[in-house]
This record gives structure tokens, C-alpha cells and sequence, in this order.
């Protein structure tokens, strides 16, 4: 029986507004439940790596290890080899990969890290059983996931309410699963992993600069990435409620009191023997 691959539609896509914001995560803001974790000779998995920022980041927290960074879109890994070739690293790698059946042995890493990865995926338990498979005893497998439903801002806003409301309905007509940050701990117990520890971090986008970024770049997605297509394509909304949600956006980003929080599940396993 062949094995089951990805079943799910990444919702964002690959425009400019997505990757604007893939590009700013680093391992500092992104992955910081995992750093104290590393050592400098470790072997590292960076599963949906996406533009390779963290994964670049990991490959200079373990000069003598060896990062490997892998995604579904042949395309983004270009963008991810630029990224590390440009900071020297020669410690890194890139690959295709579907997290579902990863194309790796048994106990090869010291490492797995999936940053913003399970909620896009037709079955995160399999992937994290996947995960588990090509971590060695007494490795760590690392997860963090945004939990859209906990998303949190001020002032109020209806037109961000109607936003929220269909990005979750976009998300899961593509089969993923927007509030995953709160399923990690129960995925992993289900996926066999015992030795789990669970946290949450935020990232806080509230000074000027701060709002006007991820307010335009959310209001650019809302109209021009394959998000934006799909809530066309699906009848999810039309052009006239999507060009209200990006104006929601923009004018949440202009208010001097405003205040936006991302929470984010995080999870720690390590390997049993």
C-alpha cells in the first residue's frame, strides 16, 4: 500500500505579502522554547522551511553540526539556498520533502523542528509520527503552531472580526487546521510521543512601525495571495468583502492605541529510547 502524502492546500501560498512575513521570523522570535536545547554538534531536521531564515539561524547555532532544511515547493528552497549561501554557511542543506513520509532513515537527527507547519497539514499526527520515526533516542522533536482563535487585538474591530472568521473558514475548507497551537500537546500524546513538554509564546505587534507592517501585510494577502484566491474560488467571499477586510486591516495599523498578539502552542518532546 503506497504511503499517504499531504493531503491539505496551503493556505497562504508564496506571494510577496506572505513571504514578507516568512523572512522576518528568526530563530530568536520564532524558536527560542528550542535553542536552549541545542548544542553545537547537533544534527537538525527544519521541516516546512519556507525562505530558510530559521533554518539559517539553527545552521549558526551548531557551526559544527549540519542543518538540513526541507519544504513541498521546489521553488521557495531557491530562495532558501540564497539565504544561506549569502550568510556563508556551509553547514546547510535543502531538500523536497513531505512531512508525511519523510524520505530520511530511521534515528537520523538529533533535532526535528517544524515552525508554523502542523496546521497547514492533512494529518499532523502522522507527521508528527513521521517526526518521532527520524528523531534519535533521546532527541527532541520541536513544534510551534500560531492558534488563530487566540489572536487577540485592540481597539475592536468588526471589519478583523469578519477577517478571523474567514481566514478559519478558508483554512479548513483547505484541510488544515487554523487553531492548532492548542492541538500540539494532544497530537503528540496521540502520536506516540510520551516525554512531552507543552508552553506558548506570542509575537506583539504594537508600535508603529510594528502595526504598519503586519497590517499591510496582511491587508496585500487578503487581496493578492493564493489565500486571497481560494476565498474567491471556495465562495467564501467576494471582492467586496475582501476589500473590506484588507481596509479593516489598514486602518487597525493606523490607530495610535492599536495593539495585535499572536499566540503560539509550542511543544517539546524528547524521544524515549
Amino acid at each position: 500500500m503506497p504511503e499517504p502524502r499531504e493531503t491539505a492546500v496551503y493556505t497562504h501560498g508564496h506571494h510577496e505579502s506572505v513571504l514578507r512575513s516568512h523572512t522576518w521570523r528568526t530563530a530568536a522570535n520564532s524558536a527560542a522554547f528550542l535553542l536552549p536545547s541545542l548544542k553545537p554538534h547537533m544534527k537538525i531536521l527544519d521541516i516546512g522551511c519556507g525562505p530558510g531564515t530559521i533554518t539559517a539561524d539553527l545552521a549558526e547555532l551548531v557551526p559544527g553540526g549540519q542543518v538540513t532544511g526541507v519544504d513541498r515547493v521546489p521553488q521557495i528552497l531557491e530562495q532558501a539556498r540564497t539565504t544561506a549561501a549569502g550568510r556563508g554557511l556551509t553547514n546547510i542543506d535543502f531538500a523536497v520533502a513531505d512531512v508525511h513520509a519523510l524520505d530520511y532513515p530511521d534515528d537520523t537527527f538529533c533535532v526535528v523542528h517544524a515552525h508554523q507547519v502542523l496546521q497547514h497539514v492533512g494529518d499532523p499526527v502522522r507527521a508528527l509520527r513521521e517526526m518521532r520515526r527520524v528523531v534519535r533516542p533521546g532527541g527532541l522533536v520541536a513544534v510551534r503552531d500560531a492558534d488563530y482563535a487566540a489572536m487577540t487585538w485592540y481597539p475592536a474591530s468588526a471589519g478583523l472580526d469578519d477577517w478571523l472568521d474567514l481566514y478559519r473558514r478558508v483554512a479548513r475548507a483547505n484541510g488544515g487546521e487554523p487553531d492548532a497551537g492548542r492541538r500540539l500537546k494532544a497530537w503528540a500524546l496521540r502520536a506516540g510521543l510520551t516525554d512531552v513538554t507543552a508552553s506558548s509564546g506570542t509575537w506583539t505587534f504594537a508600535t508603529p512601525g510594528e502595526r504598519a507592517w503586519w497590517s499591510g501585510l496582511w491587508a496585500d494577502r487578503t487581496l493578492a495571495s493564493a489565500y486571497a484566491d481560494r476565498a474567491r474560488l471556495g465562495g467564501h467571499a467576494g471582492e467586496e468583502e475582501l476589500r473590506a477586510v484588507a481596509g479593516a486591516w489598514r486602518e487597525w495599523g493606523e490607530q495610535e492605541d492599536g495593539w495585535f498578539s499572536v499566540l503560539h502552542g509550542e511543544i517539546l518532546c524528547r524521544k524515549g529510547a
